[in-house]
């Protein structure tokens, strides 16, 4: 006796092992392949008695793939049916026992045409849901032919014209059922090599420049870097706001770099009548106006800090907000001020400490870097006669207390076990760590931020123009220091009154060294405790969280932890830190991809192989002398770190960020590096709205 059963969805056969009793629960038998198994009579489909077993499951697997299962459809009953009564009208009267397993073997594996009811009870599909499927099967046969033929045109270099149109979406936002995704990766796998690679092979992605960029603002402007149109601030309502603020009598300026838009801080100078001076510190408050909550802030939250790259940035507010709040010159703006008793010689006169307070201060002017960095120098800045020095009387009182602040700053350092920092312009010899990029199109024009965010860039054509200036000028010291007591006094202020802030704390060593905390924490680097960015509320979702805290206690003093948007222990301001941290970091980790990317032309743009110095930083990481390009160099690990090396680089890589370096020679032997931030991480605080000395800051302090 032969039977067919059911396993794993399969058909199989097995033959009895002795005399069949009948109505037995079980059965001894061997399978087709020899094994002995114990068969459940309620798992038999259908038995036999004569003829070879494996002959005739050989038979049937052999005839099911030719069932024509259209008729068989066609021919079966609208009510359930065992399969063996469809047999004799499918194959005639005379049906053989083959025939019959074919029929089973056919049915079972046809879900489209016929219902699973039970062992060996088939339903055949309704009419419309057999069309249905059929169309889907068909649909799916025609596009694994189609993904097929693209496979074949991209093995030969060829650019299917569907894949082309699609390729942003491919690169970032992909259907990975779909077959445009299936066969880009499955000749990305044939080729060895990433998809975005094969895109930029193909001619799909233009340029590198478009998958680095994309990615990240897949990541993080998925919806675009325009504003909603809610996100607005009508100048009515800040005009009600600042009509109750009080006017100080003091005439402000700001310092900032010419492509600066977001100018939210501005020193005052002015002579006390006993003798010494009265420094105010001013920064501009749209933490009056925006309201936790509120749709201006939910944005703020959205993006956490403006993003600086290359030729351009993403600002963190809408431009007209900005200018709403900026402290733009000719106009009395509302601010929150820091004021600061200066002695004769510049030192803090301690009897007197620092007051703060919320006002209007009349903006006089916006000092442009490029108007008197080239003119201070320390030299110059006590020098009388110079009418060519935008405020050059109070910038010459900033410049004492920036000398003693300095000094006291210096003090603690060297008290923490840290060496003490030289104020002013670093040696001749060290390399440059401010630059400036400018990305100049094929007739000269310079790209606004706008035309470099569009997608499907073609950048060939464009060349990045890279301007390098020394760090530590009079100037630089002067915001550098002023921001850094700013910053120290207010956060010790909200941290003796136990209201909760973000902190920037750099502290012990390890990847969380640096980091965004609630919790008042020393800033080695610095030198200071209790350091809270505080400084720039619209380029920085911390600055504006940490100004409404201090708005709260000017406005209500000790009742201030009632009053301030976030109470101790506050999971919110908590979350709120620790995301500012994560975005802050990938928005300076994009800027140095970007830069990366940018130098790499430069270097592509003299034609390779290009020949240059580099220094060497630490275990075979060096940086090219007139750029702010890193590459490693295996060669080099062994080398001392300040080492002047002359390289070749033969071939450059702008997908990867790498390049192929070959070392020509030595030039000059060192035993240290002479650039601190590669030693430990820098220490200046820049408060000047140039995109590369933010990347420096925000890397830093």
């Amino acid at each position: 006796m032969h039977f067919i059963y059911e396993e794993g969805s399969e058909i199989k056969g097995a033959s009895a092992m002795g005399q069949v009793a009948s109505g037995a629960d079980y059965y001894p038998a061997q399978t087709q392949f020899g094994k002995r198994i114990k068969l459940k009579a309620k798992d038999i489909w259908y038995s036999w008695s004569s003829g070879d077993l494996e002959k005739t499951i050989v038979q049937s697997q052999e005839l099911a793939p030719e069932i024509d299962m259209d008729f068989l459809w066609e021919c079966s009953p609208n009510e359930e049916f065992k399969f063996e009564q469809v047999a004799k009208d499918y194959f005639g009267e005379q049906v053989q026992p083959f025939q019959i397993i074919a029929l089973a073997i056919a049915l079972q594996s046809a879900p489209i045409y016929f219902r699973r009811k039970g062992r060996g009870q088939f339903l055949r599909a309704p009419e419309d849901q057999l069309k249905a499927a059929l169309a889907s099967v068909e649909r799916k046969r025609q596009e694994a032919v189609l993904q097929k033929e693209w496979e074949s045109l991209m093995l030969a270099g060829q650019l299917p014209q569907e894949i082309g149109s699609n390729a942003q979406q491919l690169l970032w936002s992909p259907d990975k059922n779909g077959i445009a995704y299936k066969a880009i990766f499955s000749v990305s796998q044939q080729l060895s090599i990433t998809q975005p690679q094969l895109l930029l092979q193909l001619g799909a992605i233009t340029s590198p420049l478009e998958i680095h960029q994309g990615k990240f603002l897949k990541e993080f402007f998925s919806k675009g870097t325009g504003f909603h149109p809610q996100a607005i601030i009508l100048e009515s309502v800040w005009e009600d706001i600042s009509k109750n603020l009080p006017l100080s009598n003091v005439k402000a300026f700001s310092i900032d770099d010419a492509t600066t838009t977001e100018i939210d801080d501005a020193f005052s100078v002015t002579e006390l009548p006993g003798g010494g001076y009265q420094v105010g510190v001013h920064i501009a408050a749209p933490a009056l106006a925006i309201v936790p909550g509120d749709p201006l802030d939910l944005l703020a939250q959205e993006r956490m800090s403006t993003v600086y790259f290359p030729g351009g940035k993403i600002t963190m507010l809408p431009a007209p907000v900005i200018d709403i709040f900026s402290l733009n010159a000719g106009q009395a703006r509302p601010a929150i001020s820091l004021y600061i008793t200066l002695l004769h010689n510049g030192e803090l006169d301690q009897s007197v400490p620092p007051r703060s307070a919320i006002e209007k201060v009349w903006m006089d002017t916006n000092v442009r870097l490029d108007q008197i960095e080239h003119l201070v120098n320390e030299g110059t800045i006590d020098d009388m006669t110079r009418g060519d020095i935008l405020h050059r009387q109070e910038l010459s009182v900033l410049w004492k207390a920036t000398q003693y602040l300095h000094g006291l700053r210096q003090k603690a350092r060297i008290a923490q076990g840290q060496r003490e920092e030289k104020l002013g312009p670093p040696d001749a010899d060290a390399l440059p760590r401010d630059f400036h990029f400018a990305i100049i199109n094929e007739l000269g024009q310079t790209l606004s931020a706008d035309r470099l965010l569009q997608k499907d860039i073609d950048d060939q054509s464009w060349q990045p123009l890279i301007t390098s200036r020394q760090r530590g000028s009079v100037i630089d010291s002067i915001v550098s220091e002023w921001m850094i007591f700013c910053n120290q006094t207010w956060g010790s202020l909200l941290a003796d009154h136990e209201l909760p802030a973000i902190y920037r704390a750099q502290q012990g060593w390890g990847a969380q060294r640096t980091r965004m905390q609630t919790t008042p924490c020393r800033h080695e680097g610095l030198g200071v405790e209790n350091y809270a960015w505080c400084t720039s509320p619209l380029r920085r979702y911390a600055d504006l969280v940490n100004q409404w805290q201090l708005i709260a206690f000017i406005q209500q003093g000790v009742m201030a932890k009632l009053a301030a948007p976030f109470a101790a222990k506050d999971t919110k301001i908590m979350s709120l830190c620790a995301e500012f941290d994560t975005t802050y970091n990938a928005y300076n980790a994009y800027q140095q991809i970007a830069e990366k990317y940018w130098c790499l032309r430069w270097i592509a743009a003299r034609d390779l192989p290009w020949t240059g110095v580099v220094r060497v930083m630490k275990e075979g990481m060096v940086r090219v002398e007139l750029i702010p390009l890193r590459l490693f160099v295996p060669e080099l690990m062994q080398t001392a770190r300040g080492s002047r090396v002359k390289v070749e680089i033969i071939s450059i890589d702008l997908l990867m960020l790498t390049a192929s370096v070959r070392v020509v020679e030595l030039l000059e032997q060192h035993q240290e590096f002479d650039e601190v931030e590669d030693i430990i991480e820098p220490v200046i605080e820049i408060a000047l709205d140039d995109p590369v000395v933010i990347n420096h800051e925000a890397n830093s302090n």
